[in-house]
């Protein structure tokens, strides 16, 4: 467990446990893009947290404030490869901030949590994907010293 403490409001970082699936897929539903692509079938996101606590190279955070409510969220996987010569990239993904956290500098804490953890685990690199949607999620990242230097693509399987 680690603690971030932001004017005065201590915030803890954990590891997310099955008991927290349900408020981190609330967190998925709270959100403009969220509320149309998540699931109300609790099920589908328990098997999903099971696989991912079974993966070594899988983190998913959840961030607790001082009532012990789940104010945010985020998945941590570390991929190990070939390119940028022999490079572990720390891909950032699902990060989700309660309504209530924002504009405490949280969000922006847990970046720079998530940075150190990538590096305390060999990661020279950190990447995410955001929604072209997302121009404020852009805007946030870019402060933070993201880079956009890739055109991303998916493909619905």
């Amino acid at each position: 467990m680690h603690t971030i403490t932001l004017s005065e409001q201590n915030f803890r970082i954990k590891r997310a446990q099955l008991k927290d699936v349900e408020a981190l897929v609330a967190l998925l539903q709270d959100d403009v893009l969220g509320s149309q692509r998540e699931s109300e079938m609790l099920n589908i996101y328990i098997q999903a947290f099971q696989a991912i606590d079974r993966d070594q190279n899988q983190l998913l955070v959840a961030v607790f404030n001082e009532q012990d409510d789940i104010v945010g969220t985020m998945q941590l996987t570390l991929i190990p490869g070939l390119a940028r010569q022999g490079a572990t990239r720390l891909q950032i993904e699902a990060v989700r901030v309660s309504a209530s956290a924002r504009g405490t500098g949280l969000g922006s804490a847990l970046f720079q949590w998530a940075a150190q953890y990538g590096r305390e685990h060999g990661a020279t690199i950190a990447q995410l994907t955001t929604d072209k949607r997302r121009t404020d999620a852009h805007r946030f990242y870019e402060r933070l010293g993201y880079v956009a230097t890739h055109e991303g693509m998916k493909l619905v399987l």
